[in-house]
């Protein structure tokens, strides 16, 4: 192996993928050479992601080097993952990392008496499955695609196909970043792009563990390691702009409140939520892990993490991965030489 690693993070401008990116410069060893590669949709957003690591670099001291680079990709448009392949591929000549932290919904608002009647019966269950957010119906990409499903599932999915030969080249590991709330209710076989559905984030979650049970044999045999993880609840950007300072602080009083009760689930803080991902990433001796579960970061009552597994439903995986399979090979067709420049100087 060489003495350096390449990790590319989706989702590095969100609470969990900054936290990855800490989490595995703390992991990395001092006398190797990493390279975070940040994406995101914009330059600026990038640039503002790649100064956050090097604050953090420099304030933790490391003795090893850190690269940085970036890769603008829209998980939403094709022509976007297509070109952010093409640019792995004349940078690099491996990849160790790939962490699939693809987390967009299609949010309308909060049902805030909806809310009100869900704390005041279950708090728990209110802040660990909340059905009060409201989602829209319907959104289709510019693609054809559902738009929550081509951003989260088959986006990444797409790129992870096409950059296996420098997965394959640095014995890489994928880590896919699921999520507590995809359960089995939340999906249906008739609908796998989500565009019936009124909650299409929890439901591409699911299709995250979905598609991972049916692949992660598969990349084992072409010497890629595959995990499936989530980062349990902590506070995320997506939904400040539906709160205010008072029902933010309500919220994370729920949160500690929660955690105090007993709940494994409410890490809080983002960097406790990106534990699962880079430990699995990381792992000393893989061979004694099972990728057939999925790996939770979890915390104590008094706020000590540690990793915490479960089982994951398998009904429906044979089904989900044959539909993407040929979605795969249509889109495949319709991207010969279509290739679109988007690098740009930092």
């Amino acid at each position: 192996m060489p003495s350096s690693k390449v990790a590319v993070i989706t989702g590095t401008n969100s609470n969990l993928g900054l936290n990855i990116a800490y989490r595995l410069i703390e992991k990395s060893k001092p006398e190797e050479t990493l390279t975070i590669v940040v994406t995101s949709r914009t330059l600026p957003r990038a640039r503002e992601c790649i100064e956050f690591i090097e604050k953090f670099v420099e304030k933790a001291g490391r003795k090893g080097s850190v690269n940085y680079d970036y890769l603008l990709v829209d998980f939403t448009s094709m022509v976007s993952v297509l070109d952010a392949y093409y640019t792995l591929t004349n940078r690099y000549d491996y990849i160790n990392y790939f962490f699939v932290n693809a987390a967009q919904g299609v949010y309308a608002g909060i049902d805030w008496i909806g809310a009100v009647k869900e704390v005041c019966a279950n708090p728990l269950e209110a802040v660990t499955n909340p059905t009060y957010k409201i989602q829209k119906v319907g959104v289709k990409s510019k693609d054809g695609m559902g738009l929550v499903f081509q951003a989260n599932v088959f986006g990444p999915y797409y790129l992870i196909q096409k950059i296996l030969p420098l997965l394959e080249a640095g014995k890489g590991t994928v880590v896919w970043i699921s999520s507590i709330m995809a359960a089995p209710k939340y999906f249906s076989l008739q609908d796998i792009e989500l565009l019936k559905s009124d909650v299409s984030y929890e439901g591409s979650k699911r299709l995250v563990d979905l598609l991972h049970i049916a692949t992660f044999k598969e990349m084992q045999q072409k010497g890629v390691r595959q995990y499936l993880t989530h980062p349990g609840i902590f506070t995320s950007l997506s939904f400040f702009q539906y709160l205010n300072v008072f029902t933010y602080y309500g919220m994370l009083l729920l949160f500690y409140l929660a955690r105090w009760i007993g709940s494994p689930w409410h890490n809080i803080q983002g960097y406790k939520a990106a534990n699962a991902p880079v430990y699995v990433a990381t792992l000393a001796n893989p061979h004694f892990e099972k990728q057939h579960m999925k790996y939770g970061s979890a915390t104590f009552r008094d706020g000590m993490e540690y990793i915490k597994t479960d089982e994951v439903d398998v009904t429906g995986s044979e089904d989900v991965y044959k539909y993407i399979k040929e979605l795969k090979s249509k889109w495949d067709e319709k991207l010969k030489d279509q290739i679109k420049p988007t690098r740009a100087a930092l």
